[in-house]
């Protein structure tokens, strides 16, 4: 079993991702940088829109510290290798992935496509963490992408286990699958890029 299909994802990422990323280690440790902020940020906003949701304040409170964590790793990652941590820019596949949300209807439908989002983000992060792992000449990085692969995979079970928690199974699996469906579709459309993470 693949490791994409092992993760749910219908798509695997472009093999010329990794190529392109290695060349423009930069920016795409600039972009991971953000992506851990943006990931602690979320988090934080979870906790505050849902107080009442015990156990994802419990569960989210240290994914709050261990992603904003990440973020100072890969800063201090930047600093020795003397690179500057750059502007901020705009992330055309979470992007995308926003616009898909449901609109309207019941709080509790957007509170599950957030949960499902985070999933597929983590997800997708996960796989992306892989490929460096495995695909960086650069033996250092690898081992430092490796250590961040296996975290973002847990940070997938998470989210789709608080789904499960808070929703009845059939229907989170019935809208994780409209999901993978929707960002495979999204994938597709993106320019392949690497001087982002997603």
């Amino acid at each position: 079993m693949s490791k994409v299909s092992i993760l749910g994802l219908k798509l695997p990422t472009d093999p010329r991702w990794v190529n392109l990323a290695a060349i423009s280690l930069q920016d795409i440790l600039t972009d991971h940088a953000y992506c851990e902020q943006k990931a602690a940020s979320s988090a934080i906003s979870l906790i505050q829109k849902n107080p009442e949701r015990e156990r994802l304040v419990q569960e989210l409170a240290p994914i709050v510290t261990e992603e904003w964590g990440h973020f100072r790793q890969v800063l201090a990652e930047m600093k020795k290798r003397g690179l500057p941590l750059g502007k901020q820019r705009k992330d055309d596949y979470v992007n995308a992935l926003m616009d898909h949300r449901v609109k309207g209807g019941h709080a509790d439908d957007a509170f599950l496509d957030a949960l499902l989002i985070f999933a597929l983000i983590e997800a997708r992060s996960c796989e992306r963490f892989r490929l460096l792992s495995e695909g960086l000449e650069d033996e250092y990085l690898r081992e430092f992408y490796r250590r961040f692969m296996i975290s973002e995979a847990g940070h997938y079970r998470l989210f789709i286990d608080l789904a499960n928690e808070y929703f009845p199974e059939e229907k989170v699996r019935k809208r994780w699958e409209e999901w993978l469906k929707m960002e495979a579709e999204i994938l597709k459309n993106i320019e392949v890029r690497g001087d982002r993470m997603h």
